[in-house]
């Protein structure tokens, strides 16, 4: 493969930050001179800036799981800020992998993750900045396979025409499958079409070339929005779990950079999975069954992990960290083992209860910095239709707790817009807000009070594709400003900070999460109108997006604001998570109903239907052969 460097050393004078383009980061692996040419390659991407996307902990597990095999080898690239993009466009340099500066079009494989629906004209940017054609069928036997994974392939439908292959589920072994496929068949020198057909051999595989549209007699008959069109195609793909999880290492090597990320600290993965059954969030229901690494393994690891890197903190990482079983064992172990160091230990949130904040003080010592809490609905009616188990009870204990255990700041976060929400939910919002600040204000230290200080974050719901609240549509941007200005205008009390996430961009993201095939061309329509980094304030241009739903004949509220039918056939119905589109049907009936769902984990199996399908045995989550 061609070595851009000198091209790219040249033009880092005149980019900001150029440290995110430059090479050798500690930790960084390197083939050396012995390696096999012909070894097959894999370059895995994430479609944004280098300080989001080296935090990103898919990619480098994906990176080490293909380094780890023989006769293959795996690099990381990054989409480039937009300065550089532009200044390389002048000069026609193409995107390039990090650790051998090599263009991206020179890798056989290109693995593209979907972290969330943003992303979707960075994904085109992405490949129109390496060479690579934007269309499936465009590409020809020269150039990489381009496979797709990550949160977004739950609803694959709006980026079908831009992949070769996309992933559905965990990534470990599938990824060194789809390399390995590859390298065979190269090797045997068989066309990029029986190359695809071994790949959608792969379980948890989709081709999306291999699948038509269904038209409406035949969705109706089938059940299914597309049908496979070639023998190696199935009719339904299952997402894959890796079953290896809860008895491999912690501790993954991982490159520390010279940039400052988002996250930059090290970052290790505890449990996986979660089954709190919160009915608006995609992440419960589809990273299910939950799993474990041990306490000796976790204590372990991040010792290791801390002590290759040199990072003064560690994130115990999950959907819901202090769920683990052993949380506090693990906890009183690193604080021991770290006593003296000044190295933190962190996890992500807590828990709305008395539990929550302990933990939360193991993991402070004696800093005292701000707590979040996820209260999403502000009232206990509507907490109940989206099933987040958690009472003013919880709420107001943890906050005493809390504040007078020495924290001194204190988040909320919200959402607007949910199924069957009135505007006394919205003022019940501004309502419990200023009491948490009253409470909070009782129990600080009195010669504290002056630090006092309580912010809430309002976001848009944006329904998601295999979760019960699937078959909603979302409010227009216009009905959800109105909703953030009943809660702003509710709160006088000035000592509470009031954010909101910007309607438009969730309007866009209700689009890529509920659309179908046609919205392939609305991407790249809006891409062609200019947008890109729409997950960025500043880049966000929300008429790119309406004037390209004009553009190719699409009506973008409709596809975002819409109402499915229990009984029609939905455009990701031939994917599955593991769990029942019976059992999210129920759950959405039991939210109509403001009825609860326990957790499986503390209260017995719930019915999802995941773990009898894949003979995982409930009580140790462990999967059954045989």
């Amino acid at each position: 493969m061609r070595d851009l460097w000198p091209q790219v050393k040249a033009l880092l004078p005149l980019v900001e930050h150029p440290v995110r383009y430059i090479d050798h980061e500690f930790g960084t692996v390197h083939r050396s001179a012995d390696d096999d040419p012909n070894d097959t390659s894999y370059c895995m991407i994430y479609p944004d800036t280098y300080e989001l996307g080296q935090a990103n902990q898919a990619v480098r597990i994906l990176v080490n799981a293909v380094n780890a095999h023989p006769h293959m080898f795996a690099e990381r690239a990054y989409l480039p800020a937009a300065d550089f993009i532009d200044l390389m466009r002048a000069h026609d340099l193409p995107l390039f992998s990090m650790e051998s500066c090599a263009p991206v079009a020179d890798f056989d494989i290109v693995g593209i993750t979907l972290p969330h629906e943003l992303a979707a004209t960075n994904v085109l940017e992405t490949l129109d900045l390496a060479g690579i054609p934007l269309h499936s069928h465009d590409r020809t036997e020269d150039d990489p396979f381009v496979v797709a994974g990550g949160p977004c392939t739950y609803n694959p439908e709006p980026y079908a025409q831009f992949f070769d292959a996309i992933c559905i589920g965990e990534g470990e072994e599938q990824t060194v499958e789809i390399v390995d496929a590859v390298r065979a068949g190269r090797a045997a020198h068989k066309s990029r079409k029986e190359i695809l057909e071994d790949l959608a051999d792969i379980s948890g595989m989709y081709v999306p070339s291999f699948y038509e549209l269904s038209d409406n007699e035949t969705a109706k008959k089938t059940g299914y929005a597309v049908h496979p069109i070639n023998p190696h195609a199935k009719q339904v793909i299952e997402k894959r779990i890796w079953e290896g999880f809860a008895d491999s290492s912690a501790w993954e090597p991982c490159v520390v950079p010279y940039a400052e990320l988002v996250h930059d600290r090290l970052n290790i993965e505890i449990l996986r999975g979660c089954a709190r059954g919160c009915r608006f969030c995609q992440a419960g229901m589809t990273y299910r069954p939950v799993r474990e690494r041990s306490a000796d393994n976790i204590v372990k690891s991040a010792l290791e992990g801390l002590k290759k890197t040199g990072y003064d903190e560690v994130s115990l990482t999950s959907l819901s960290s202090t769920d683990h079983s052993q949380i506090r064992e693990i906890l009183t172990r690193l604080n021991k083992a770290l006593e003296g160091t000044g190295t933190r230990v962190s996890i992500p949130s807590q828990r709305l209860d008395a539990f929550g904040v302990g933990m939360a003080e193991l993991v402070a010592g004696k800093k005292r910095g701000g707590l979040t809490f996820a209260i999403e609905a502000g009232t206990q009616r509507l907490r109940d239709v989206i099933n987040k188990n958690v009472t003013e009870e919880n709420i107001f204990s943890a906050v005493d707790q809390a504040f007078h255990a020495g924290w001194h700041h204190c988040k909320l976060y919200f959402m607007v817009g949910l199924p069957t929400e009135t505007d006394d939910d919205l003022r019940g919002i501004a309502d419990i807000t200023q009491r948490v600040y009253e409470a909070a204000k009782k129990a600080i230290d009195p010669r504290q009070k002056n630090r006092l200080k309580v912010g809430i974050s309002l976001a848009v719901f944006v329904p998601k594709s295999q979760t019960p609240f699937q078959w909603d549509g979302q409010i227009s941007p216009e009905e959800a400003q109105r909703r953030i200005n009943i809660v702003r205008d509710a709160i006088t009390n000035r000592g509470i900070d009031v954010s909101w996430h910007d309607p438009r961009s969730s309007f866009v993201e209700a689009i890529m999460s509920r659309g179908g095939r046609e919205c392939g061309p609305l991407i790249e329509q809006a891409w062609k109108n200019g947008a890109r980094f729409d997950a960025w304030r500043e880049f966000f241009d929300e008429d790119a997006w309406r004037h390209a739903g004009d553009e190719v004949g699409i009506d973008v509220d409709s596809i975002a604001q819409r109402n499915f039918d229990f009984d029609e056939v939905l455009p990701w119905q031939h994917i599955t998570s593991g769990v029942h589109t019976s059992f999210l049907r129920l759950e959405r009936k039991r939210a109509e109903q403001e009825k609860v769902t326990p957790d499986c984990t503390f209260a017995g199996c719930t019915g999802c239907g995941l773990c009898t399908d894949r003979g995982i045995d409930f009580e140790t989550q462990e999967v059954r052969h045989g």
